[in-house]
């Protein structure tokens, strides 16, 4: 049984990608390439829509090839993005790639 102090986060996708990427320069200055990766379900029909994020320079300039409907695989850390909307604060979680490759 692994040590409950030690925790892993790390996930693996293989999909679709869906629509175009799109650089985004931040407030910070950070630039950031978002796009999003559609993966079947395993346990029943259907499919699930995920947003991915790229931050390091090499991975933004990848990330910017992909098109449309391009087969990807994405390996990275799931993290919860917040933000301030209006008078209140909103989240959404993200897959932060730490490596990306064209299929």
């Amino acid at each position: 049984m692994k040590n409950p102090k030690i925790f892993e986060n790390t996930v693996y996708l293989t999909g679709r990608v869906s629509g175009e990427p799109v650089e985004k320069s931040l407030p910070s200055g950070d630039v950031v390439v978002e796009f999003r990766v559609v993966v079947e379900r395993d346990d029943r029909e259907g499919v699930d829509t995920l947003d991915i994020a790229s931050w390091k320079s090499n991975l933004r300039k990848r990330a910017l090839k992909f098109k449309d409907q391009d087969w990807v695989s994405i390996e990275g850390v799931i993290r919860r993005r917040f933000w301030k909307a209006g008078n209140s604060i909103a989240s959404r979680w993200q897959v932060e790639a730490r490596q990306l490759e064209l299929h």
